[in-house]
């Protein structure tokens, strides 16, 4: 018997990988020396979604952490992250930097022979793969706590409180921490994410995340913080547009759980729905997007404004997800059918021990 899939998750992880190839192609842009000036509403968007996005993809994880720890126990699940997450990092982290090395004339990136060396210990050097190494890193220590300290959610989120405010201070007062500035950064939303996994994940409690009452609830709340998280970034632009995040920590935290509780309202209204299909089969493949993604929005802005001459910002942006989005999925169902799966995880095909978040990948190719 197939296990009944939460397609919910499948819809908020859509959404996030959306968001983060607006980001990514939108900065492209920019670094390509395009003229952004006139287009100030798509910049405000990609400062907007900066408060919630990151923060999503590891509730989202910690979501599933104990189901995942209850059916392989900490053998298991570390094993598993390593095939699923510390794997593809490094292969695909040394793919895109050598692709960057060989083609260092074309591309935004300056890339040494030891960048390499970067993805150990500075991964955010390495464009978007910080987020794989912090997730492994989070997850793995998480676990470890679990499984032999015990540690409840609750006490996980007063560490994780912690942690976060020890980050904070130091990118604050200028020091650098490394890849461990993210895990001190993230792991409290980790956290979060296992403390309301039962809440979440109830049967009984379905028909009210589903709700379009629900939605509406936090319509206005979160398009008011959304536009706040703008204002004060506008008006602190030598922070990196990251002013609220690092100075204002606090109302940061409260921001982005709005921000995710209100995309995982809607994912739930849209999985009560069934609509839009393609989104949750998108936050199916969003592993495989994500450690693909940067390479393909190179080679897709450098064929259309090389090539083909278009330098309209819009239209880069809409071609540069879209492709983004399709060429990494129809690239993974390749790998499947030429059994060259191996290109994006180490985990067996079909295992039945599989991740919940695993699984969802293995249904959407079978269907």
């Amino acid at each position: 018997m197939k296990p009944v899939r939460e397609t919910w998750i499948d819809y908020a992880r859509g959404i996030a990988i959306i968001l983060v190839l607006y980001r990514h192609v939108f900065e492209g842009i920019k670094n390509a020396g395009i003229a952004v000036e006139r287009y100030l509403f798509i910049e405000h968007f990609n400062i907007m979604f900066f408060s919630f996005r990151m923060p999503l993809f590891f509730i989202v994880s910690g979501i599933f952490v104990e189901s995942s720890l209850k059916k392989r126990g900490i053998t298991g699940f570390v094993p598993t992250k390593v095939k699923t997450i510390l794997y593809p990092f490094f292969l695909w982290g040394i793919l895109q930097i050598t692709i960057q090395l060989i083609f260092s004339k074309y591309v935004n990136s300056n890339r040494t022979i030891y960048s390499y060396l970067d993805l150990l210990y500075a991964p955010r050097a390495i464009d978007q793969f910080w987020y794989l190494y912090a997730l492994f890193n989070v997850s793995v220590l998480y676990a470890v706590g679990v499984a032999a300290f015990k540690l409840k959610p609750v006490v996980n989120i007063l560490i994780g409180a912690v942690l976060y405010y020890i980050s904070t201070a130091a990118h604050q007062s200028n020091i650098g921490l490394g890849f461990l500035g993210d895990i001190l950064h993230y792991y409290i939303f980790y956290s979060i994410g296992d403390f309301f996994s039962n809440a979440i994940r109830k049967k009984e409690n379905r028909q009210y995340f589903e709700s379009w009452k629900l939605l509406g609830l936090l319509l206005v709340p979160f398009f008011a913080t959304q536009y706040y998280f703008l204002k004060q970034n506008l008006l602190h632009p030598y922070a990196g547009y990251e002013y609220v995040e690092y100075y204002q920590p606090i109302l940061f935290i409260a921001i982005a759980l709005l921000g995710c509780m209100f995309v995982l309202a809607l994912s739930f209204f849209l999985q009560k729905l069934k609509a839009i299909p393609w989104l949750h089969v998108l936050g199916s493949h969003s592993l495989y997007i994500y450690v693909s993604h940067v390479i393909v929005l190179a080679a897709v802005r450098i064929f259309i404004t090389k090539v083909l001459g278009i330098y309209n910002v819009p239209l880069l942006l809409i071609l540069g997800i879209g492709l983004g989005l399709l060429i990494p999925v129809l690239f993974y169902k390749a790998t499947c059918q030429f059994n060259m799966r191996w290109l994006f995880t180490l985990e067996p095909y079909g295992k039945k021990h599989a991740d919940p978040t695993i699984l969802a990948t293995e249904q959407s190719i079978s269907r």
